[in-house]
């Protein structure tokens, strides 16, 4: 789907999706649970819907029931030894796949695990470390299709903690089923450690205890069990990020939603948003954004990689002189997110330089129009879509259907705040 976007001021008022970090957690945690367990406010995606497909695959089971506030899953959690090999489709979600191997290998079932798009491309070589330490069956080519097969026991586990916090997620919400207490220790120093927070508060408000050591060090009593209930997902500060970015571009936008309390690391935005001069305050409709002169910042991508796409094209469109720094694992997402935001914007007359672990952007008052392509990324097509308040003729963004991945009504929700898009053509 390519479209074309007039530019435009976006103005107005609107609930933030879901956090899809937290969307994930709640529903794998549930899922966990022995009985019947309620998650609320969920906002559905592609990789919403490929972490639901394993888990039901896995033996849990899942209703879903609509009404203004999102959509809520009813589960009847326990995952369950089946008949035979399991195909495990992972879509395009990096965070199903490394969030759900563990759970396969303790739910007795030998699977294996697909995917689609650069999926087969992203690293899982952590896990097969561990594989081979305990004793796990598991065939692969390099990527995906994978074949796991065993049993996940206690013990001591060590990963690397400079290739993705996914992997000791995945560990987290297995090991407490394990007879065996466990260990799991970071050999490097931990970083996205917030998304490592976020999953350690989900396992205590479903019942799982965890003693977080010193650096990057989790201590796992073994022969835990999830507890049932009713739980609430929060608003997404990653994609509260690319309205953000919206109305400082052009426009006033009040966002509902998002928590003040919460653990998220795109939390972030805000801050690096204001310290660029950018006006953000919270009041009793939301949190409220509003067009402004920002300038350049040094941004570090080490614990927020999920914020660069959106903080790189606002750079682009401020005064000065922007460097996002330890970004270098922005390149293994679905697409190489710094690569593609550098040509992308260069495309509009942006000036950047890409660096192997960032990006030098010298901001303009304004970029042109053009066409330019989405990578079937979902971040880069709402990032580019988000700065059209400050160019000076259509943009046109071919592949612009990718948002389905974590955002589906992101279009629907453009127009509402006044966005003037057309399908590419018409």
């Amino acid at each position: 789907m390519n479209i074309t976007i007039t530019p435009g001021p976006l103005s107005g008022s609107l609930r933030v999706p879901s956090s899809k970090s937290m969307t994930h957690r709640e529903i794998i945690a549930a899922a966990l649970a022995k009985g019947q367990t309620e998650v609320t406010g969920i906002s559905w995606s592609q990789d919403i819907e490929a972490t639901c497909r394993i888990l039901t695959l896995l033996g849990a089971s899942m209703k879903k029931s609509e009404s203004p506030e999102g959509i809520t899953l009813h589960i009847e959690g326990g995952l369950r030894k089946q008949t035979g090999l399991l195909t495990a489709d992972a879509g395009e979600s990096g965070s199903t796949l490394r969030f759900l191997i563990p759970l396969a290998l303790i739910s007795g079932n030998p699977v294996v695990f697909t995917g689609h798009g650069r999926l087969s491309e992203r690293p899982l070589t952590p896990y097969y470390r561990i594989f081979e330490e305990k004793g796990i069956s598991y065939t692969t080519e390099g990527g995906l299709p994978l074949k796991v097969e065993g049993k996940l026991p206690g013990g001591h586990y060590e990963l690397p903690g400079n290739v993705s916090s996914q992997f000791f997620t995945g560990l987290l919400f297995a090991l407490p089923l394990a007879e065996e207490d466990s260990l799991l220790a970071s050999t490097t120093p931990l970083e996205s450690k917030s998304y490592v927070d976020m999953t350690v508060d989900t396992l205590a408000r479903h019942g799982i205890t965890i003693h977080t050591g010193g650096e990057g060090s989790y201590e796992i009593p073994g022969g835990q069990s999830y507890k049932t209930g009713s739980f609430a997902v929060e608003g997404d500060y990653s994609q509260a990020a690319f309205w953000l970015t919206a109305a400082l571009s052009g426009g006033h936008i009040t966002l509902a939603g998002l928590s003040d309390t919460s653990l998220q690391g795109d939390k972030a935005i805000v801050s690096l948003y204001r310290e660029m001069g950018g006006f953000i305050e919270k009041g009793p409709k939301g949190l409220t954004a509003e067009t402004g002169r920002l300038h350049g910042i040094t941004m570090d991508a080490e614990n927020v990689p999920d914020l660069v796409p959106a903080f790189a094209a606002m750079a682009a469109v401020s005064e000065g002189t922007t460097e996002i720094i330890h970004a270098g694992r922005v390149r293994l997402k679905e697409c190489d997110r710094l690569h593609a935001m550098a040509v992308e914007l260069a495309k509009l007359g942006a000036r950047i330089t890409e660096k192997p672990e960032g990006l030098v952007i010298h901001g303009r008052p304004s970029l042109s129009g053009g066409t330019v392509s989405s990578w079937n990324d979902h971040r880069i097509a709402m990032a580019l879509a988000s700065i059209t308040p400050k160019l000076t003729g259509p943009l046109t963004i071919e592949g612009a259907e990718s948002v389905r991945k974590s955002y589906p009504r992101f279009w629907d929700d453009f127009r509402k705040l006044g966005g003037n898009i057309s399908a590419a053509g018409g």
